[in-house]
C-alpha cells in the first residue's frame, strides 16, 4: 500500500507541475513569445561573433544547388540580416525585466560584433572585398544603422566607424543587377549620407527613379523590367524604397528632382496598400501562401507589416490589435515547435523545418536570418498600443468565421 501511495503521490505531483507549466505557457504574452524567439535566433550569432568565433562555430548549410561562390558570404548574410531585424529592439532603454536583461546582453554582443566585422585582425572580419553578394548584406548592415542610429552607430569607436565608411565606400566596385539590387546600393549610400560621409547621391536618385518606374499598381513593384510573383516586395522593395526616400527627402520635406510621384508620403501609401494585402494573406490558422523564390526567408515576408507597425504608419484599415494577432499567429505557427534550428542553434535550410531542397542556388542558412525582419515591432515599448491593445481577429479569420469584414478595393 505504501508503494502504491507513493506512486500516486508522484503522479499527482507530476500532474500539478505539468499543469502549472502549461498554465504559465498559456499565460505568455505575445511580446514575451516574440522576445523568446528573437533571442533564440540572435544569441548564437551574436555571442559567437562578439568573441570572434562565429566563423569557427557556426554550423553552415548551403543549398544542394549552391553556385560555388565563396562560402564566407554566409557570415555577412547572417549578421547583416539579423541586425536589420533586431536593431530597433536593441535601441530600447535598459530595464530590469527579463526582456531588458536579454536585450542589454544582445546589444553588448552586437556592438562587439560590429567591431569584429570590420577589423582585419579579427577571425570574424567579414567578406567585404570579394563577391558581389557582399553589397546585399552590407546594405542590411547599413539599414540596421539607419534603424538604430543612436544606439548602434554612435557608440562605436572612431576606428570602427572609419572602417565601416571605408568598407561601404569600396562597395561601389559592385555593379548591381537591374533588379531590387539597385536599392542595396542606394541604402548603403543613404547611410553614408546620414553619417556625414561622402555619399554618391546619383546611386540613390537613379535607384529610386528606376524603382518608381517599376511600380505596377495596387501596392506592387516589379522586381526589374519583368514582374515576378514572389515576396521581394516584402524582403526589399517596399522597406528600402521608403527608407531611402526618407533619408534623401528628409522625411518628405523635399522631392527628388525629375522623379514623378517621388513624394515620401506616396511611398508610404503604397506600402500601406501592400500591408493590407499581406494581412489578408494570413489564414485563420496563421499561415500564408508559399510561393515564389526565397521562400526560405520565412517570416521575412511580414517585414512591411512590421515596419508599418514600428513607425506608426498602419493604415486605418488595420488596427494594432489586429496586426499583432495576425503576425503572432504566424510567428507561433512557425517557431513554436523548434523545428527551424539546427543542432547548434542556427537557422536551418527550409521553410518550416529542414527542407533543403526548396532553397535556391544562392541560399545558405545565413540568408535565412531575413526572418528577423518580422520582429521590428519589438522596437516599440511594451506599453505601446501595438502590444497592449486587445487582440482582434484579422481579415481572413473574420471571413472564414462568417463575421462581417471590410470589402477590399484596388488603389493606384
Amino acid at each position: 500500500m505504501k508503494f502504491k501511495q507513493l506512486v500516486l503521490c508522484i503522479a499527482i505531483l507530476a500532474f500539478a507541475i505539468n499543469s502549472s507549466a502549461a498554465s504559465k505557457k498559456s499565460e505568455q504574452s505575445d511580446r514575451e513569445f516574440w522576445c523568446e524567439v528573437a533571442y533564440k535566433m540572435a544569441a548564437p550569432v551574436l555571442e559567437n561573433m562578439s568573441k570572434g568565433e562565429l566563423q569557427a562555430n557556426m554550423l553552415v548549410e548551403t543549398s544542394p544547388t549552391w553556385d560555388g561562390r565563396d562560402i564566407h558570404v554566409t557570415y555577412m548574410e547572417c549578421f547583416g540580416r539579423l541586425m536589420a531585424g533586431i536593431a530597433p529592439w536593441l535601441a530600447l532603454p535598459d530595464d530590469d525585466s527579463k526582456e531588458g536583461k536579454q536585450r542589454k546582453q544582445l546589444r553588448e554582443w552586437a556592438l562587439k560584433s560590429y567591431a569584429n566585422a570590420v577589423n582585419p585582425d579579427s577571425p570574424d572580419y567579414l567578406l567585404w572585398r570579394k563577391e558581389g553578394q557582399t553589397l546585399v548584406d552590407a546594405a542590411y548592415l547599413a539599414e540596421s544603422f539607419l534603424r538604430a542610429y543612436d544606439a548602434l552607430w554612435l557608440p562605436l569607436d572612431e576606428t570602427t566607424k572609419e572602417r565601416y565608411i571605408t568598407e561601404f565606400t569600396q562597395l561601389r566596385r559592385v555593379d548591381p543587377p537591374y533588379t531590387n539590387w539597385l536599392l542595396f546600393s542606394a541604402t548603403v549610400e543613404c547611410f553614408l549620407k546620414k553619417a556625414g560621409a561622402d555619399a554618391d547621391e546619383y546611386r540613390i536618385h537613379s535607384a529610386l527613379r528606376k524603382v518608381e518606374e517599376w511600380y505596377v499598381g495596387d501596392g506592387f513593384y516589379s522586381d526589374g523590367p519583368d514582374f515576378a510573383f514572389d515576396y521581394y516586395n516584402s524582403y526589399v522593395l517596399h522597406p528600402m524604397f521608403v527608407e531611402c526616400q526618407e533619408v534623401i527627402t528628409q522625411g518628405g520635406k523635399y522631392n527628388i528632382w525629375n522623379m514623378p510621384k517621388s513624394g515620401f508620403a506616396n511611398g508610404v501609401k503604397r506600402m500601406q496598400r501592400y500591408g493590407i494585402i499581406l494581412e489578408r494573406l494570413i489564414s485563420p490558422e496563421g499561415t500564408f501562401p508559399v510561393y515564389g523564390r526565397s521562400i526560405t526567408y520565412r517570416t521575412g515576408t511580414l517585414q512591411p507589416l512590421a515596419l508599418l507597425s514600428l513607425r506608426g504608419w498602419l493604415p486605418e484599415e488595420l488596427s494594432n490589435g489586429q496586426v499583432r494577432a495576425a503576425m503572432s499567429a504566424v510567428i507561433k505557427r512557425m517557431f513554436s515547435d523548434n523545428r527551424n534550428f539546427n543542432e547548434k542553434g542556427f537557422l536551418t535550410l527550409g521553410f518550416n523545418g529542414s527542407q533543403p531542397n526548396i532553397s535556391d542556388w544562392y541560399t545558405n542558412n545565413g540568408s535565412l536570418y531575413m526572418a528577423s525582419l518580422a520582429f521590428l515591432p519589438l522596437g516599440l515599448p511594451a506599453d505601446h498600443p501595438f502590444w497592449t491593445d486587445a487582440p482582434q481577429s484579422w481579415t481572413s479569420k473574420k471571413a472564414w468565421e462568417g463575421v462581417d469584414f471590410p470589402k477590399d478595393h484596388a488603389v493606384q
